[in-house]
């Protein structure tokens, strides 16, 4: 499983943990955002953002995670939902979340700052006639935190509210590389010293991993196991993160670390001197070092 998420995860920075891709090629044309009469809403309202619980905050039965585009409902036993809003929607006092996949689960959310309803209708059920015979359930806020959830889940749902952040920043019509990173640095910049430390890279793996087991519905057993295998990704990524853009070996990177070669092309006007390599050769020394490094670092 560790060896399957690797490649994800070792993006050349923006840690994979963008997602590779999220920023434009240098030099693509960003695309027009469409009207704003044309472009739903994705946001939950504000004041429904934030940790919700059922039951005794002393003991809950489970826990409600809201965040501007996904909610997350965690059991104390059973399997965890996780569902990233693509779409959203208002009807009839409901806010209606919709996310990806072939039966676009959808998420009902309605209340006020101080209480929570929520529904997750059957995927057969036509929008016409939400949220119908759906069970309705009721949450609350909680002063604390119940240790138990905390401890289980604090460190993943910190990184699915950045991992929206990162997406605002690095995957808009107007991203940009700047701005990928410098929200990156925000978001994972922990001691606040606008530097990232193998502890920092570390915490994003785990939390991405945690994010991952979430969103296959992972059972709460299952989440304690991908922190653990976080914990052991993490320190991977985070050493070969370090090895190959601290380039000052500080042991830490800096933002301008992180844009090395990557925000701009002023060193690739070349030179005249010289004659080309044979590239077929240059390929087949880089093929050697792949395997070398496939069989080191990525055996199961």
């Amino acid at each position: 499983m560790i060896r399957a998420r690797l490649p994800i995860l070792l993006g050349p920075l923006l840690l994979g943990l963008c997602l590779a891709g999220l920023v434009p090629p240098q030099g693509a044309r960003a695309q027009p955002a469409a009207p704003a009469a044309e472009a739903p809403p994705l946001a939950t309202p504000a004041g429904l953002r934030g940790a919700w619980f059922a039951g005794d905050c002393a003991a809950p039965g489970a826990m409600l995670q809201v965040t501007a585009r996904a909610v997350a409902r965690l059991p104390a036993d059973g399997p965890a939902r996780l569902v990233r809003f693509t779409g959203m929607r208002q009807a009839e006092g409901w806010s209606i979340g919709t996310g990806r996949g072939a039966e676009a689960p959808r998420m009902m959310l309605r209340g006020d700052p101080a209480s929570l309803e929520s529904a997750e209708p059957d995927a057969k059920l036509r929008d016409d006639r939400l949220p119908g015979e759906t069970p309705i359930r009721s949450w609350r806020r909680c002063p604390i935190p119940p240790p138990a959830f905390a401890a289980r889940h604090g460190e993943g749902l910190a990184v699915l509210s950045s991992l929206e952040v990162l997406e605002a920043a690095c995957g808009g019509p107007a991203a940009s590389m700047a701005g990928c990173i410098a929200a990156l640095m925000g978001e994972a910049d922990v001691s606040g010293d606008r530097l990232l430390s193998p502890a920092e890279i570390s915490r994003l793996v785990r939390g991405m991993a945690w994010v991952l087991a979430a969103a296959e519905d992972a059972a709460p057993e299952a989440l304690v196991a991908a922190g653990g295998g976080g914990v052991i990704a993490g320190m991977a990524v985070a050493r070969l993160t370090l090895e190959s853009l601290d380039y000052d070996g500080d042991g830490k990177l800096s933002a301008t670390e992180l844009a090395q070669d990557r925000s701009s092309f002023s060193r690739a006007t070349g030179s005249e001197a010289g004659r080309p390599l044979r590239l077929e050769g240059v390929q087949e020394g880089m093929s050697l070092m792949r395997s070398l490094l496939d069989s080191l670092l990525l055996e199961d």
